[in-house]
């Protein structure tokens, strides 16, 4: 338990580290960029900016598995041209300005990445004036607007995914428990709206320190608000990584039953995939990418590549299957923000998602359930919008 607690710091720092340097750098939205005009006829210079050259060999094999999926998307596209052209951003924002300049100078008509929110952020900015807009792979919607979009999974798209299921089984009433972290704010008015969007009500809010300490004494206070409340659902911010295996069985501890207050995670609960044999995370509710399309692109990639891919490397292909797409029809405003935020969307590695003017997105997600220590896949991800789930 105090190992967990101490990993979980570690990952807590660098969660503060992030939000706290984002703040800084985070910029104003500019006008949206209108993008250049293309020759559909000939290759789309695409501009993919990847994290290599830091020092770090995590971000080194990041931007080798980046570029990799970023091209098996290419091979995928049939007469669509894309002439990809790799830039290394160093791991730092001005790295990524410096970058993103570059490849705009060279011609560059649309830029993938970069990973990290303040070097999207710099990025964007760097090429806001030239009308170029920016796909990056961060999750982080304080940076998106104006020309930068967000690929990576939000926590308001999960969510309102989550809440509108949960109130369509009749789980209306929800109580909100989240870690007092940047982290665990932003969880919490996500689920907040994601509820109210859904037409559900929050009946509480518990928020708890960070620490052993904090989770074990806000444990009783969560199952008295259950009980005062009658809350039929308690939506987590916890992860795995964090706080989310202490939590769940101390609120079993405390006689909460999950199949009366049903146990809602904000986050994945199968990675690692030890946690699924957790007693306490039994019964919960999480969402999820559609595993099947997500396994048959590790399948391919494994066997281009020979190794599995990093776990954001599917955001390069998506990015690059948006842009295809988008070419594919002929139109020489594929790489402008109208274009971009067509409302049927595409269909990525994990299913479908659209890009939102506001500069966040959208994504097709499956609901999953921990049943007997494995995960039970009980709504499918829906395959166009519209359908279920939006």
């Amino acid at each position: 338990m105090l190992s967990f607690l101490s990993s979980a710091r570690k990952s807590l720092k660098a969660a503060v580290l992030t939000v706290s340097a984002l703040a800084v750098a985070a910029c104003q939205p500019v006008g949206v960029a209108s993008g250049p005009s293309i020759d559909t006829s000939a290759p789309v210079p695409v501009a993919l900016l990847v994290p290599s050259g830091s020092g770090s060999a995590g971000d080194d094999v990041l931007a080798r598995s980046l570029e990799n999926a970023a091209r098996l998307a290419i091979a995928d596209l049939g007469n669509v041209k894309i002439d990809l052209r790799v830039y290394s951003t160093a791991g730092k924002p001005a790295g990524a300005q410096a970058a993103a300049i570059r490849a705009v100078d060279e011609g560059a008509g649309i830029i993938l990445g970069p990973v990290f929110a303040q070097n999207a952020n710099a990025a964007g900015v760097a090429v806001a004036s030239r009308g170029v807009n920016v796909l990056s792979f961060s999750n982080n919607t304080d940076i998106a607007g104006g020309n930068v979009f967000v690929l990576g999974p939000t926590f308001q798209n999960t969510a309102n995914r989550l809440s509108t299921f949960a109130v369509g089984q009749g789980k209306r009433n929800i109580l909100v428990v989240n870690d007092r972290t940047p982290a665990g704010e932003v969880g919490r008015v996500a689920i907040e709206r994601g509820v109210a969007n859904a037409g559900g009500s929050i009946v509480g809010r518990v928020g708890y320190e960070f620490s052993q300490n904090g989770i074990v004494n806000a444990a009783p206070e969560i199952a008295a608000q259950v009980r005062s409340s009658g809350a039929q659902a308690v939506f987590m911010t916890a992860d795995t990584a964090g706080a989310l295996p202490l939590l769940t069985q101390l609120l079993r501890d405390n006689r909460i039953d999950p199949s009366v207050a049903q146990f809602i995670g904000l986050t994945r609960w199968d990675i690692p995939t030890a946690t699924t044999a957790l007693p306490g995370v039994q019964g919960g509710w999480f969402a999820m990418p559609d595993p099947a399309l997500y396994q048959q692109f590790q399948s391919r990639y494994q066997a281009a590549y020979g190794e599995q891919p990093h776990p954001i490397a599917g955001l390069a292909y998506d990015g690059i299957a948006a842009i295809g797409a988008l070419v594919k029809q002929g139109n020489s405003g594929a790489l402008t923000a109208q274009a971009l935020t067509q409302s049927s969307g595409f269909v990525g590695v994990s299913g479908i998602f659209r890009l939102r003017g506001d500069g966040s997105n959208e994504r097709g997600l499956a609901v999953a359930q921990i049943r007997d220590n494995q995960v039970v896949i009980i709504d499918a991800a829906p395959r166009s919008f519209g359908g279920a789930g939006f």
